[in-house]
Order: structure tokens, then sequence, then C-alpha cells
């Protein structure tokens, strides 16, 4: 009936069908304002003796903010030790208005970071003893990191490692306050006298990468087992570290007596983590007393909206070591380039990679490719070693050799 009326009046149906879009796009848009997000608010120093003061003033901002209504609900992290600020799921005009709260430095979207990526110990002057090269004067002077402790932000840890053996260790410093957080697959006993602690955090992580991975400190990517180990690793000898026999040589950390407290902030499916779990592992790692902070991550963008935590942590003493990212060598390709950390970037080798071809007349053959080559510079080149082979009379061969095509 409603067809065949409009249908007698155009112009009337034309109206109802323009009124109807009209509230249509409204209800879109008035949805679109309501949909919440998470929003990392920095408050600056923390201005409270007690932790629980500071979580009470930002329920008491947020709670202002929302009117009372679902600030607990909101709330997703306190930031409570080395800073203060909190993340919360807020609309965008939501934190708009928090943005112009009195005491609110900034509020920002939380956005995702990736990770970024034995011979550099000696490449670098650090020697480890051996029977033809004494320990260098740094290391033995510093003891190999003797109690060091060493926080770690990556993907977990792997603790059956022999790299995080405790063999010869002593009590866990009485500085530490540190927890070894429990989960499926990973147990107190998992933690140790080298792996002092243990922690791992999940908001701000889509639930297809949890699933894929463990709800515990468990690396299940290998990314953080590897920074971890190049930063802290004890000293596994020859006959130990190798693949399968081949590579063998000693494997240590720059530090082999230091600690390893593991932040699990990124999660093994593209080595993803959030704005606001990483604030979380720096505020904890503050908190804990870590000496050094171990950070090998960046965001796509390559802005580094955590600085003014490493920057809180480096006031409390905390030496802040930074990867440069991924991409290069090209201009503004540096990620982590804040003033006060220690960025580190990727450098050439002084060492290649040899092949050696025994030929049909058992004479071998020796050549070698080096990954700062620049003929292997180009995007996509790949360098093959071809065995040239021509048969002459009465002779084995004429010509052998290696050549690159």
């Amino acid at each position: 009936m409603g067809f065949m009326c409009c249908s007698s009046h155009p112009l009337r149906a034309a109206s109802l069908l323009l009124l109807c879009f009209c509230v249509v796009l409204s209800r879109v848009h008035a949805g679109g304002s309501r949909s919440r997000e998470l929003y990392i608010a920095y408050l600056g120093d923390v201005k409270h003796e007690h932790p629980d003061d500071v979580v009470a003033s930002h329920h008491e901002m947020l709670g202002t903010l929302l009117q009372r209504e679902g600030s607990s609900a909101s709330m997703v992290y306190h930031y409570k030790h080395g800073f203060s600020g909190f993340a919360a799921m807020l609309t965008a005009d939501q934190a708009t208005r928090l943005a112009e709260f009195p005491g609110v430095i900034s509020v920002q979207p939380s956005k995702t970071y990736r990770s970024t990526t034995t011979r550099s110990w000696d490449f670098l002057g650090l020697h480890y003893p051996s029977s033809h090269m004494p320990a260098s004067e740094l290391l033995h002077a510093s003891n190999y990191g003797e109690d060091i402790i060493i926080g770690v932000i990556d993907t977990g840890i792997w603790p059956e490692s022999r790299s995080f053996s405790d063999q010869g260790y002593g009590p866990v410093p009485s500085r530490w306050k540190g927890k070894c957080q429990v989960g499926p697959d990973w147990g107190n006993n998992n933690c140790s006298r080298k792996i002092i602690g243990a922690r791992f955090y999940t908001v701000g992580i889509a639930d297809k990468y949890l699933k894929a991975d463990s709800l515990s400190p468990r690396d299940h990517n290998g990314h953080g087992t590897h920074t971890a180990s190049t930063a802290a690793g004890s000293t596994v000898e020859e006959e130990v570290a190798s693949f399968h026999g081949l590579a063998a040589g000693v494997a240590r950390g720059g530090a082999p007596r230091a600690r390893i407290a593991m932040y699990k902030s990124l999660w093994s499916v593209d080595e993803t983590g959030s704005t606001a779990s990483v604030l979380a592992a720096i505020d904890d790692a503050i908190h804990d007393g870590v000496d050094v902070l171990s950070m090998s991550l960046a965001s796509r963008d390559g802005s580094d909206d955590y600085s003014f935590a490493t920057l809180h942590a480096v006031q409390k003493g905390i030496t802040v070591v930074m990867s440069a990212g991924n991409d290069g060598p090209r201009a503004q390709t540096v990620a982590n380039s804040s003033p006060w950390g220690i960025t580190v970037a990727a450098s050439k080798l002084d060492r290649s990679f040899p092949t050696v071809v025994t030929l049909g007349n058992k004479q071998q053959m020796v050549d070698s490719l080096s990954i700062t080559n620049p003929r292997t510079h180009h995007p996509g080149a790949i360098s093959r070693l071809l065995h040239v082979y021509q048969p002459a009379p009465r002779r084995r061969s004429r010509r052998h050799s290696l050549a690159r095509n």
C-alpha cells in the first residue's frame, strides 16, 4: 500500500527517499564517532609517591571525561612507575576532549610495531678468552657483565636454550623487583638465576596474533631468543654450538654473565606489538630495576611514540639500546633516532663466505662471496657460482674456473 501511495505522488516519494537517506547517513556518522579505539594519554612525570595514588588519579581524570560511566571498563593500562599515563578505549571525540585536560601532555592512538633484526663481539674488540687470545680489557674489567640486568622487549624467550644456562650463577641480585609471569607453557621453574624475570602483554594485540602464539613469555618466533642471547647469552662451547656440525664456534653474548628479564610485547605472527603494550613493558622494566633496556622494534611509519618513555628510563639511570630498523640504506630510514638512546644500525662485515668446489680431477677451487660486494646490493640480484669445464684431448681439463653470472 505504501508503494502504491508513493507512486501516485512522485514528489512525495522523492522527498521520503531523501529523508531516509539523510537519516541513514546521520546514523552511520554517529556510529563512526562512537567507535572506540585504543589511545595513549601521556601525563609526564609521576606526581605521587605510591603507584596506587597514580592509578587513582588516572581513574579520576577518565571518570571526569566519561561522567564516571564506564571509566573502569575503558581503562586498559596504567603507566605508574617511570612516568604517568594510561591507555584507554576512547572515541575520537573523547580523545580530543581528553587532550584539553590540565596536566595532559599528549593523547595519541596506539600504533603497531614490528621487531627488527657472532662474531660481532670480536669485531668490536670484546674478545672472550681463548687459547690464542686473552679477554679484552673492557670485557675483563666489567667481569663479563656480572649481575648487570638486561631487560629485553621482544617476542619472548626460549628458556631451554643452552645460551640461558644459569650454571655457576649466584643468587638473583637483591635489588631486583620483577616477577616471573606464568602461562600455559611457562611455569615458575622456567625462570632461573639467568632469566630472572619474564612478563607478557596482550592488550592492543589482535586475536589472530594471540591465537597463533603462546599466552606466556615463551618465544614461538625466535627473534626474542636471538636478541636476548646476542646481548647476554651464556657461553656455549664449540663442540655444542654448530648447525649439524657446520659453522662450529663458541656462541656467547656481549655480556655473558649478565642476567636477563624478558618483556614479551611483540607476538610471533608478523612480530607485531602495540604502543600500549610497549609502554607498559618499559614502565615495568623501570620499576623492576633493569640496568639496560634492549629494544629491537620499530613502527611501520618510522615514528617512535614510545620515545618519551625511553627518556624517563634514561633519567632513571637505565641505558636504552635500540635498533635502527630494517630499512635502508636510504635517507630518512633510521628508526629510533632519539638522542638519549643508543641506536645500532647494520654495518659491513670483516669477513667473506668461502665456497670450496672439488672438481672431477680432485682439484679444489675456492672462491668467496661477500654480502657487502656492490654487485649483490641490487634488489633481486642473485649471485651464482658456475663451474666452467672444457675437455681437451690427452688432458683431464684445459680450463676450469669459478665465475659469477
